[in-house]
């Protein structure tokens, strides 16, 4: 098997990573890009790195999520195509990823990496419009292929979909950037649990994994979301940064080593 060995000095590396991925992901986005590398530092095949990555996510995601329905910021027309859409999408992308060869998945996803992290740390501008009604044509053409399409995208890999879903909710749909983050949690959320319903039952997720890596992440992103320290998203992400750094070089020589 090339999942996790029963090793403690794994788990706790894996659990501070987890706990760094949610603390950052709270402030700055992006924690996908340091818990999905260190599973497959860790030993974890990709498959079962991205479906086991997808524990923790989905959880955290929907914590975020309750936030931003509680601060009743959700487009709600937009929020439930994107539910149904994003969950068929998700499961569809945890389809292909189930199908790609393991040798195939490695090199897809050492691809895949540096160009979604890219468009993560790009900086996004704070624009704020007043809230639009939405044709016909932006609620059912544009909504669900935008939902679908990066549901996919999640399933079958996952970092950097909450930024994309922004980018794509801003600059197609028209939202502001509060009015996008807050409709992306609600997509993020659906396409992930679509993913994790079918990793589950692939067997894919390693659950006694997952599960302590869930409350390193939920820990992380509270403790994260209560900091109010000045410049803290600004230095959060050049932390980030360099942590995705060493993470990929270290993945790039460990799948070459292999």
């Amino acid at each position: 098997m090339e999942y996790i060995s029963d090793s403690y000095y794994i788990l706790a590396f894996l659990i501070a990573a987890s706990f760094c991925a949610g603390f950052i992901d709270s402030i700055a986005g992006g924690g996908g890009f340091i818990l999905v590398p260190a599973l497959m530092l860790a030993g974890l095949s990709p498959t079962m790195a991205v479906a086991t990555n997808k524990l923790p996510a989905v959880f955290g995601t929907a914590t975020a999520a309750y936030n931003f329905i509680r601060s009743k910021t959700v487009i709600w027309p937009i929020a439930l195509i994107g539910l149904v859409c994003a969950f068929l999408g998700g499961m569809a992308g945890s389809h292909i990823n189930l199908g790609v060869t393991q040798d195939t998945l490695n090199k897809i996803i050492l691809f895949i990496l540096p160009i979604a992290a890219i468009v993560t740390f790009i900086p996004k501008k704070n624009l704020k419009h007043n809230v639009k009604d939405f044709s016909r044509k932006e609620l059912y053409i544009a909504a669900p292929f935008i939902t679908f399409v990066l549901g996919i995208y999640d399933g079958f890999f996952g970092p950097g979909m909450g930024t994309f879903l922004i980018i794509a909710f801003y600059s197609i749909l028209g939202m502001n950037m509060v009015q996008a983050s807050a409709v992306a949690k609600i997509v993020n959320f659906a396409s992930g649990a679509g993913a994790l319903v079918m990793f589950l039952k692939a067997g894919q997720v390693i659950i006694y994994i997952g599960i302590p890596l869930l409350i390193a992440n939920v820990l992380g992103s509270y403790i994260g979301s209560k900091m109010a320290i000045k410049n803290g998203q600004a230095f959060v992400k050049k932390i980030l940064i360099i942590v995705f750094i060493v993470m990929f070089v270290s993945l790039i020589i460990k799948i070459v080593k292999a």
